[in-house]
């Protein structure tokens, strides 16, 4: 699979898929900017959310273009509205102005194949990046541009664009690839070549780590801003598993729930205590961590931020602060070893209800509260009993795509 990359001088023309590579020229006339339009009279479609680096705010795609919302307090920031369609990534990078985008949705134009590096400040393309076959997502940190393809993963410095790594891997419709965001750690996690494995690439330290973590295929995985710390699920959905990205040790297991589920979004709190789930079942699951980073300065270096636990193989007692709670487990977990192992497992802390009939995405906020956006157009903010646990408590509800907050 081979991809090119240009750097236009104006704005790549919306244009159908394309079953092969071509390299774009800047003065060939296919670059016009795209014509603006209100679309005043016509309801927009969400194609697409998704939360910027550090959870403060999310992008939504829609099949006119795409609007940024900030979380605290929830209100847009802007909105592009195109004539040619939408996009089914809308990728931030912090708060910056930079956007990856991919088209996709109701009547798009802009190809699927194609990632558009989009300059708000500039209302124009700054490069653009070509592929044979349909993007699955994009992952943009300060110094690289990830493209994630169904079976290859091309990995891009930001500055030149010139391709530094590409990684295999089984098949990945999800697109599921996570980048740690500390400039001192430069970590990638993604599916590894068989089933139930992931591969992280520790970029600083020129060093693979492959990790076996479910039986079934993985279904949703995500990194602390450090990348010290996994979060993983499979397909099956029932567990939540952290590892620890430097060694591979498996450091906590969670359990969501007895069924079958999707899972949608796996989320870690940035002070690593605390860990989100959601999934079609409609609950928004929390969980405390017991694990933890050694040190007042977990940020220093890749080599010295070591990820610490309390015997977990044999002990459920962990690295819990005083003014927290622990997991629930089942009255019968003291007969470990003799009763199956759902009897020993840790269940969630606290829960919210949403919907089971759209796809919902979960992120903490500050002060005990957790971020819920839905693909109905629906934000939750809730928060939790950081000691007591048990059900959340709603403190808004926005239908963000009907609310007319748009800046004035």
């Amino acid at each position: 699979m081979s991809s090119t990359v240009s750097n236009p001088q104006g704005i790549l023309q919306p244009g159908g898929y394309g079953g092969h590579d071509s390299r774009s020229n800047g003065t060939s006339g296919s670059y016009v900017r795209p014509e603006s339009e209100s679309n005043e009279n016509e309801e927009a479609e969400l194609v697409s959310v998704s939360w910027n680096q550090d959870s403060s705010c999310f992008a939504a795609g829609t099949s006119h273009g795409f609007r940024i919302y900030n979380c605290e307090p929830l209100k847009e920031t802007f909105r592009r509205e195109l004539r040619n369609g939408g996009f089914k990534i809308v990728e931030m990078l912090f708060r910056s102005n930079i956007l990856a985008l991919v088209g996709g949705g109701p009547n798009s134009q802009y190809p699927s194949n194609k990632v558009l590096i989009w300059d708000d400040h500039q209302s124009r393309c700054i490069s653009e990046f070509a592929f044979r076959s349909e993007i699955r997502a994009v992952k943009l940190r300060r110094d690289r541009i990830v493209v994630v393809l169904e079976h290859k993963i091309y990995v891009y410095n930001f500055m030149d664009l010139r391709l530094l790594h590409q990684i295999e891997t089984q098949a990945n419709p999800r697109g599921l690839c996570c980048l740690s965001h500390h400039s001192n750690t430069s970590v990638l996690a993604c599916p590894g070549l068989h089933r139930g494995e992931i591969r992280v690439e520790h970029f600083g330290l020129t060093m693979v780590q492959i990790i076996s973590a479910h039986d079934s295929s993985i279904a949703c995985m995500t990194l602390t801003l450090d990348g010290l710390l996994l979060a993983t699920a499979s397909t099956k959905g029932t567990l939540i598993r952290i590892f620890n990205t430097m060694d591979g040790t498996r450091l906590q297991e969670v359990r969501r729930g007895m069924d079958r589920a999707d899972i949608y979004s796996i989320a870690l709190s940035p002070n690593v205590q605390w860990l989100a789930v959601s999934s079609d079942k409609g609950t928004v699951h929390i969980f405390s961590l017991r694990v933890r980073v050694v040190g007042e300065d977990s940020h220093s270096t890749e080599n010295t931020a070591l990820l610490t636990q309390q015997t977990y193989s044999n002990s459920l007692q962990g690295l819990v602060s005083p003014t927290t709670g622990t997991n629930p487990g089942s009255s019968l977990s003291f007969m470990r070893g003799v009763l199956p192992k759902y009897f020993s497992s840790e269940w969630s802390y606290a829960q919210f209800h949403v919907s089971e009939v759209t796809q919902f995405f979960a992120a903490f906020g500050s002060h005990n509260t957790v971020a819920i956006i839905g693909m109905d157009g629906s934000f939750y903010r809730c928060s939790f009993d950081p000691v007591n646990g048990g059900e959340m408590g709603q403190l808004e509800y926005i239908h963000f795509l009907k609310t007319d907050n748009r800046p004035r």
